[in-house]
């Protein structure tokens, strides 16, 4: 009686095709996944990039500090005031909170005064003029 063998080749040939079908597999479910990570990730960078660039538009700061409470307030902030941006941002030696992105000063001063109700050193400005 004859014993029938299969050869290396054709276990090489299994191989392969049972592990491209498993990578294949895997390729779709992670790149839907990154996809709309990358999309988080890209409209968070442009939501930076315009509150950096902006610099004909009028802010409030609520705080001038150290890194630990600027990140205490703004969450306070956003808490308090949740339909209006805050960003931290590092000037020489202190970190300050900024709040708001107001095409117009009559708007900013109306943000202003609803903010000094809750935070008590408030300044108006403008980061271009800066």
């Amino acid at each position: 009686m004859r014993i029938l063998r299969i050869s290396k080749p054709v276990y090489a040939l299994l191989f392969s095709i049972f592990y491209s079908i498993n990578s294949n597999a895997q390729t779709q479910k992670n790149s839907l996944i990154t996809e709309s990570k990358i999309k988080n990730i890209l409209l968070e960078k442009q939501k930076i990039n315009t509150a950096l660039i902006s610099k004909e538009k009028y802010k409030i700061q609520i705080f001038n500090g150290d890194f630990e409470k600027s990140k205490k307030v703004i969450y306070q902030f956003k808490e308090d005031f949740n339909d209006i941006d805050a960003t931290i941002v590092f000037k020489t030696p202190n970190y300050k909170v900024y709040v708001g992105n107001f095409k117009t000063r009559m708007e900013a001063e109306r943000n202003l005064i609803a903010i000094k109700k809750k935070y008590k050193n408030v300044l108006l400005i403008k980061p271009g003029k800066q």
